[in-house]
């Protein structure tokens, strides 16, 4: 279970980089963390963009990894 706190963490970092991600057409969405698990659902060009493995795993959560304590990866739901 996640602290209220962390929540607010990831969702501050989200919101950072989400203009990046709307200029591409897409965006992010909060689904839940668990556990050190962040859940993502990522949508609009994001959700079918080739790339998007790689926007979530060196963009999404590096940016996590560094500015949220107790992240351990991020994942994505569909």
């Amino acid at each position: 279970m996640a602290t209220a706190e962390m929540v607010d963490q990831v969702s501050e970092v989200l919101d950072k980089l989400r203009p990046f991600l709307l200029r591409d057409g897409g965006d992010v969405e909060l689904v839940d963390v668990e556990d050190g698990v962040v859940k993502v659902r990522l949508l609009g060009a994001c959700g079918s963009c080739p790339s998007s493995t790689i926007t979530l795993k060196a963009g999404i959560e590096r940016a996590l990894l560094e500015e949220v304590p107790g992240v351990k990866e991020i994942e994505q739901v569909f």
